[in-house]
């Protein structure tokens, strides 16, 4: 009874709670605050990994067939799971797709109006970009006898202008990538102030190799062989002349 009497007797400051309950309490929270902030932290993390892991993944390719069938370039049959191994990288899928009739037929169409068409201005870069269309060997043989010919030097002094359409591109039947070209070919000639014309009906032969994709070279497709040959010619040397490409009349 004494005891109690002496407790309620004390001043209500010491009746509080101790002074280390409290710290406890802050240290407690704070250690909460602590460990969820490192939890969020490694979330954070991990998202970013994976937006990047993402980001840095080949781009899907479709394949569509003539018959509109849609297929994955390189992807797994359907319904089988998607291996890591798999996985091809853009090179990859580039070399593995075949090029097709209707880009071999662009590329010849491409390297003739090149090779074929071209004015005394021109003529050095038309020839340069036909040039780099070739198989190294072809390239070779075709500079050395451009050098034996003298032709550009012919071309420019000349004043030749030379039109070029292609009026057909025949697949050769038997053969991979080998086409039959018809074109009309007209070569102007200006000489003591005097043009001339000669109408060329033409068959060229363009046969291609196949090779690497690149940048420089989409298609994949190269010109290992070339050849023409004159069908019709004629030359006017009247005072009035049309063209046979445009069927202008005069």
């Amino acid at each position: 009874m004494k005891k109690m009497n002496r407790i309620g007797e004390l001043p209500a400051v010491t009746r509080y709670t101790k002074y280390y309950e409290h710290d406890g309490m802050l240290r407690a929270y704070a250690n909460r605050s602590l460990l969820l902030a490192m939890i969020f932290g490694v979330l954070a993390m991990a998202s970013l990994g994976f937006a990047i892991y993402v980001r840095v993944q080949p781009a899907t390719v479709i394949r569509v067939d003539k018959d509109g069938n849609a297929s994955v370039v390189g992807g797994p049959p359907p319904g089988a799971a998607f291996p890591r191994s798999a996985r091809l990288s853009r090179a990859d899928i580039s070399q593995e797709v075949a090029p097709t009739d209707l880009e071999g037929r662009a590329v010849v169409r491409q390297f003739l109006n090149l090779y074929l068409a071209y004015t005394p201005d021109s003529v050095d870069r038309n020839l340069a970009q036909a040039m780099n269309m070739m198989t190294a060997n072809l390239r070779v043989y075709s500079m050395n006898q451009l050098r034996d010919e003298d032709t550009v030097g012919k071309i420019k002094s000349g004043h030749i202008i030379s039109e070029f359409a292609i009026r057909s591109i025949e697949h050769r039947k038997g053969t991979p990538w080998t086409y039959t070209v018809f074109g009309v070919k007209e070569v102007h000639r200006v000489k003591n102030a005097t043009e001339t014309t000669d109408q060329i009906v033409g068959r060229y032969t363009v046969r291609l190799v196949e090779t690497t994709r690149s940048e420089t070279n989409p298609s994949g497709l190269l010109i290992a062989e070339y050849g023409e040959r004159q069908m019709v010619g004629e030359r006017e040397t009247g005072l009035l002349q049309r063209s046979a490409l445009d069927n202008r009349k005069p």
